[in-house]
């Protein structure tokens, strides 16, 4: 039995929140089989009760939703998204080396016209 992530709440846990930071969303679903890292277990009574930060998007899925599933355009926009993201870069064009600059503990790179 897992408890309500929220401080000094003794109840179990019924439901799992996620903040999907990329699409300003909050998920709560149904308990999620595991804890997970980023996901924060609620009992009924705060699940029920969490309002989305301002300019996000809450969306709630019953205990009796199944999950959204991924369509072929998603399956293939997801495989062209790591395509690219495999892609070699290309070389920097030759030109004059960076002057690097230390001030302390950081290092300051910078163009060498400066």
């Amino acid at each position: 039995m897992r408890l309500c992530s929220k401080t000094n709440c003794a109840s179990s846990a019924a439901w799992t929140l996620t903040y999907v930071h990329a699409d300003a969303c909050v998920v709560i679903g149904p308990l999620a089989m595991r804890a997970e890292p980023g996901a924060h277990d609620l009992c009924s009574r705060h699940a029920e009760r969490l309002i989305a930060p301002q300019g996000w998007q809450l969306i709630r899925l019953g205990a009796g939703e199944e999950q959204p599933e991924r369509s072929r355009d998603d399956l293939l926009a997801i495989a062209d998204a790591v395509r690219e993201a495999a892609r070699p870069k290309p070389a920097p064009a030759a030109g004059p080396a960076p002057v690097a600059r230390s001030h302390g503990h950081l290092r300051v790179v910078g163009d060498p016209e400066e």
